[in-house]
């Protein structure tokens, strides 16, 4: 097996490795050639590229993208707009993998602090890059980083709520039937490409019109992020932008992406007049229960242990922080 290193952003598309995404047991949307040239052309000025594939024989069975600054290399992709991170492999080559993209990355002699994030705690990706790192003299510190609160999907609606915990049970049909019972009937809208344009402005505003950081979260250039990620993954069905209406109003939204059996809610926002009403959380319930319907196996929070994010049954899942040090 070799492993090369390429520079060149073309190689995003020309080397494409979405089948090791879905292949590897803890691939993601994030770690798709697609979702990865993306944010490189939106937020990659400022450091250089390593794209790292392994090919064995004619088969590409490990890819991983890498970004340089200073000193130091992570993980392509950024904290702010990039949930899960890492290589993709083959499953069962995640050790041979991982020596190779590391022996691979050595020849580079511009880093000496590797600070990788985004590595769920369960992934085969920490045994094999630590291993590897150490294997090769460097040294190695683990850490805690974030947590991604999950759900495990049954495969019904009513099986979901008879295993909630009955306070939160009724925590959720109660906010439901208050929501219609005060302002009226709701319906949940799915952005579509001709509506898409229009939505996205909606969503923007209301994602501005909310107070402290969240509200200067949105600046022009994460808007355009975010625009481009409607636009390049709407038609393929991973890109999902839903609204919950009443009247006619579109007081809460949210982004998702589904990629391979997982609903991931990635950005969410409401009309903060309607607030006692708790639109957000009856929006959260009823993609839930899409998920569901669709046959998706897993709903995920994504980064952030606040407490919400837990009022759905959700399981909390650790992100670990991986630094090796070249040097040992």
């Amino acid at each position: 097996m070799d492993v090369a290193l390429s520079q060149d952003g073309q190689d995003f598309l020309r080397r494409d490795w979405t089948d090791l995404a879905l292949a590897d047991p803890h691939g993601t949307f994030f770690q798709t050639p697609r979702y990865l040239k993306l944010y490189w052309e939106e937020f990659g000025d400022e450091a250089s590229l390593s794209l790292a594939l392994a090919v064995d024989g004619d088969r590409t069975v490990g890819a991983g993208a890498f970004e340089h600054q200073g000193s130091t290399i992570r993980f392509l992709g950024g904290t702010e707009v990039t949930d899960y991170m890492g290589p993709v492999a083959v499953s069962g080559r995640e050790p041979v993998v991982a020596v190779g993209m590391l022996e691979a990355l050595a020849r580079r002699e511009d880093w000496s602090l590797g600070d990788f994030l985004g590595l769920a705690e369960d992934s085969a990706w920490i045994p094999a890059l630590s291993e590897a790192a150490v294997a090769q003299g460097s040294s190695v510190q683990l850490e805690g980083n974030d947590v991604t609160p999950r759900l495990a999907l049954p495969g019904t609606w009513d099986e979901y709520l008879s295993a909630l915990p009955s306070k939160l049970r009724h925590e959720l049909k109660r906010k439901a039937r208050k929501l219609e019972n005060d302002a009226g009937a709701y319906e949940i809208v799915i952005s579509d490409a001709d509506r898409l344009e229009e939505d996205l402005d909606r969503f923007v505003q209301l994602h501005r019109s909310s107070e402290g950081p969240k509200g200067k979260f949105m600046q022009p250039g994460m808007e355009i992020f975010f625009r481009r990620l409607g636009e390049a993954f709407l038609e393929d069905g991973i890109f999902r932008l839903a609204f919950l209406e009443i009247g006619g109003k579109r007081i809460a939204g949210a982004i998702g992406f589904v990629f391979h059996g997982t609903f991931s809610l990635y950005n969410s926002a409401f009309d903060h007049e309607w607030r006692t009403l708790s639109p957000g959380m009856v929006l959260v319930g009823e993609l839930i229960r899409g998920s569901i319907e669709e046959g998706c196996h897993t709903f995920d929070m994504l980064k952030g242990g606040l407490y919400y994010n837990y009022r759905f049954g959700a399981q909390p899942r650790r992100l670990l922080r991986l630094q090796i040090s070249k040097d040992g």
